[in-house]
C-alpha cells in the first residue's frame, strides 16, 4: 500500500482553509492550481499549501485528514503555525 500526505491550503494568512489527503503533493498542487483539484479550491482561490503530513500508510493519512477536518478552525491554524508560523507557500520549497 503506498504512503500518503494529509496538506492543509489556505487562501491567505487566516483565510479559507481547505484540508485534504494525496500521494503526491505536487502533483495534487498542480490540479489544484490549474483549476482541475476541487472546486472548492477553484471557487475560493486556497492554492498555498501550508501544512502537509507524511504517513507510511495511505490509509492513516486518510484517517488523519477525516480527524482534522472535524476539528474546530483555531486547532487547525495552531498546527499551521506549529510548523509554518509566516504561512509562507511550502511549495515553493518543496523537498519530500
Amino acid at each position: 500500500m503506498p504512503s500518503g500526505f494529509v496538506y492543509m491550503l489556505a487562501s491567505k494568512r487566516n483565510g479559507t482553509l481547505y484540508t485534504g489527503v494525496t500521494v503526491d503533493i505536487p502533483a495534487r498542487m498542480e490540479q489544484h492550481l490549474s483549476g482541475k483539484g476541487s472546486a472548492f479550491v477553484k471557487k475560493y482561490k486556497v492554492t498555498r499549501l501550508v501544512w502537509y503530513e507524511h504517513h507510511p500508510l495511505f490509509s492513516s493519512a486518510i484517517q488523519r485528514e477525516t480527524n482534522i477536518k472535524r476539528w474546530k478552525r483555531a486547532w487547525k491554524i495552531a498546527l499551521i503555525e506549529k510548523t509554518n508560523p509566516d504561512w509562507n507557500d511550502l511549495l515553493e520549497t518543496w523537498n519530500a
